[in-house]
């Protein structure tokens, strides 16, 4: 009777959880069984490897062989299992130079033998540091995504038998040189503020939406530029820290949606789902739940086009996001919480067809049709986008102007001194890190109003009928437009432009 031990991982969300693959060869019937909650895919792990250790020169296992993988209770999902299981098969016949458990080891493996990359190497590389583990032994196309996490080796394999050889070295071969894979600070993004004629005032929302962290809505007939400045929103936010890099990336790799040349995200996503996607596709689901539209937006942009298209189901399960910066996937097999601390930016037409209130084009829709399209979007929903922008028509000589706007580096850098003013204010409120953030106690330490400033609040609240949750929305712009202007307190001038910014309330859906 032979037994061996092999450490992997399992995915749980986006995070990794260290499995033991225990393997035990005795009896005479040639049998291979695998315990320990399996999918569909990791029970076919037994043809694989089998099939790529005979294809690699190796002796299958001969008896009956039991693979357990612990803990028992927890889901085993994928193919990445294929190259630990097939490396303790062999493992019953020679002995290792290394021991297996010093390491996590991770790969689908093909008939011939080669090493498939995986689903969530980076989420691995962490759970291996956290563990104390000397490093990873991976496929090598996912080396250069794990050699980011520093503090732990990293040894990228091509086949079954670089792997086995691997192990069976002493000393080991040098890791993969993490040095070659430092955080790179990108700032090149493909478009620019620069490119877009007129629209002034949207910019500046815009540059107030992105400094304080705030959701926006901009209303507008179609071709006034509502989808080409969202696009071009990325380009003005502050760049990524490797921390905050490090968070995106595990998600991105969860899904599979890594670039496999690059292996790591240095620029801020942005996310654009068409308005037929559905509830899970958003929020985030299925049986073993996977991150959604919202989670892949993390430290990003999530953009709806066409706002009032989506379903209106679909648009309230970002209620609760929206709040807390996070989304929580109850399942009858447990729950998963998914990061989404997004910037929401959403675009609309005024009516159905397009040209309501437009003075050159008459629209062709009834005050029913107007009423009911409007209303897609609820109250609620609403309230928790911080600035309404109109966007209107572009004349002619504002387009055919040869002067272009303000650089998208320009923009960026005003606001990058608003997100430090604030960064050192929030330093000791965990979770907190704009604005938009700001939780009651921060209000009432940060937003203190002077009397003019209060009055003209006081008068918006009554005249526009502006719920609770309107009137911190308020404050919390203000304080944005204050800390862009590098004042310490909140002048009338900054409450009146907040206010500005919840005009729709009242002449849309008033």
């Amino acid at each position: 009777m032979m037994f061996i031990k092999v450490s992997s991982a399992a995915l749980v969300g986006i995070d990794a959880r260290e499995v033991e693959i225990e393997v035990n060869e005795g009896g005479n019937s040639p049998k291979i069984v695998i315990v320990g909650l399996p999918d569909a895919a990791v029970r076919e792990s037994r043809d694989r490897f089998v099939t790529a250790m005979l294809n690699s020169g190796f002796i299958s296992p001969k008896g009956h062989t039991t693979i357990n993988l612990a803990p028992a209770d927890l889901k085993k999902e994928g193919p990445s299992f294929d190259l630990p299981i097939a490396l303790a098969a062999i493992g019953l016949r020679s002995e290792y130079s290394q021991n297996t458990n010093d390491f996590l080891i991770s790969g689908e493996l093909s008939l011939d033998g080669k090493v498939r990359p995986v689903k969530g190497a980076l989420s691995i590389a962490l759970e291996a540091r956290r563990l104390g583990k000397r490093g990873v032994i991976l496929p090598a196309a996912n080396g250069h995504e794990a050699a980011r996490v520093s503090g732990v080796e990293v040894y990228g394999v091509a086949t079954l038998r670089e792997a086995h050889d691997l192990l069976m070295e002493d000393p080991l071969c040098a890791p993969i040189d993490p040095a070659m894979f430092a955080h790179e600070v990108v700032a090149n993004y493909p478009v620019d503020f620069a490119e877009v004629k007129g629209q002034v005032h949207v910019k500046r929302s815009l540059e107030v939406a992105v400094a304080g962290g705030h959701n926006l809505l901009m209303l507008g007939p179609p071709g006034t530029g509502k989808s080409m400045l969202a696009k071009r929103i990325p380009s003005i936010i502050p760049l990524m820290s490797e921390d905050e890099a490090i968070e995106v990336t595990k998600i991105h790799s969860i899904c599979g949606m890594l670039d496999e040349e690059s292996g790591f995200l240095t620029t801020r996503p942005f996310r654009s789902p068409h308005h037929t996607i559905s509830d899970a596709g958003l929020l985030g689901g299925s049986s073993n739940p996977n991150p959604g539209e919202i989670s892949l937006a993390h430290h990003g942009v999530l953009f709806l086009d066409e706002l009032p298209e989506f379903r209106r189901s679909t648009l309230e399960v970002m209620r609760q996001p929206l709040e807390d910066g996070k989304v929580t996937i109850s399942r009858a097999s447990g729950s998963m919480t998914f990061p989404a601390q997004f910037m929401l930016v959403a675009a609309m037409n005024p009516c159905p067809c397009g040209y309501y209130g437009d003075l050159k084009r008459e629209c062709r829709c009834g005050p029913v049709q107007v009423q009911r399209y409007r209303q897609r979007i609820s109250g609620p929903l609403l309230d928790r986008i911080d600035l309404h922008v109109e966007v209107p028509l572009i004349d002619y000589k504002e387009l055919a102007a040869s002067e272009t706007g303000e650089s998208s580096a320009v923009i960026r850098e005003r606001v990058g001194n608003a997100r430090e003013v604030q960064r050192a204010r929030f330093a000791d409120n965990e979770g907190v890190v704009c604005n938009s953030a700001m939780q009651p106690r921060q209000l009432k330490q940060w937003c203190q109003l002077d009397r003019e400033g209060g009055q003209y609040l006081d008068h918006a609240m009554n005249e526009m009928d502006l719920s609770a949750r309107a009137y911190d929305r308020i404050l919390k712009v203000a304080r944005t437009l204050a800390d862009l202007d590098a004042d310490d307190s909140i002048a009338a001038n900054h409450v009146l432009e907040a206010i500005q910014y919840r005009s729709l309330d009242r002449d849309l859906w008033s």
